[in-house]
């Protein structure tokens, strides 16, 4: 049972980085990609003001523990003109506490520092990191960008685009109608010279539309015949044709 699951988990898994991957735009990612940076770089930075205000607040912890030393042995000294030794001793005590005090100041300071300096190469290095893949990643979107628009070029110039996927059944449909509008209209020429199909303008029947159309073909002979009869040249005499006269010049 367990290893169905897996199996099961393994299809779901291959079925959605499948998906993830026909969806997913490079551009974007990388875009995504350099805003974490970005966010990355503000954190540090944020980070870096935090330790340079602790920096900055130990130091003025040091300074009120060097000024408390200065105040502890001034009292000390004026005990000692008054011959006041009980006096100068708790002026030295406190002189103590104030130096172990600075001395723990100190340290941190110092640990503080490292810190700093650390964060600062760290900033300097993350910044570097961001500026050269603020490049690279400009130079994969150009690159990206022109391989897309020539597969749209090649996809369409080949036919293979999901704008031309109907294209060639278009064509094949429009040759269809096509061809049969021809063949309509070539069939009812044929029916009109055939006199299958009626003029409706015209109220005579086939039979006196015949006998017209014979009677104008008579008229068309007969004036035919006459034209050539008047061209011909006319016999002299002495029975010669009479040469054709040319025109005067």
């Amino acid at each position: 049972m367990s290893s169905f699951f897996k199996r099961a988990s393994d299809i779901v898994e291959a079925k959605i980085n499948n998906f993830l991957n026909r969806t997913e735009n490079p551009n974007d990612t990388l875009d995504l990609s350099y805003e974490k940076m970005l966010s990355g770089l503000q954190e540090t930075r944020r980070n870096m003001a935090d330790v340079v205000t602790e920096q900055k607040s130990l130091e003025h912890q040091m300074e009120a523990a060097q000024l408390e030393i200065q105040h502890c042995d001034s009292d000390a000294r004026m005990a000692v003109q008054v011959n006041r030794d009980d006096l100068a001793k708790a002026a030295l005590a406190a002189k103590q506490a104030a130096l172990q005090k600075l001395q723990m100041l100190q340290q941190a300071h110092d640990h503080i520092v490292q810190q700093s300096q650390k964060l600062i190469a760290y900033q300097k290095q993350l910044q570097d990191r961001i500026n050269q893949f603020r490049v690279q990643k400009e130079v994969m979107k150009s690159q990206y960008s022109a391989a897309q628009a020539q597969v749209k070029v090649s996809e369409s110039i080949s036919g293979i685009g999901k704008n031309f996927d109907d294209v060639g059944d278009a064509l094949q449909r429009a040759k269809d109608k096509s061809d049969k509008m021809q063949a309509r209209a070539d069939a009812l020429d044929s029916l009109s010279d055939s006199g299958a199909l009626p003029d409706p303008l015209d109220s005579r029947t086939q039979t006196e539309r015949d006998l017209d159309n014979l009677r104008a073909t008579a008229g068309v002979d007969d004036e035919l015949a006459k034209l050539k009869a008047s061209m011909a040249p006319k016999a002299l005499g002495d029975g010669t044709e009479k040469p054709a006269t040319s025109p005067a010049n």
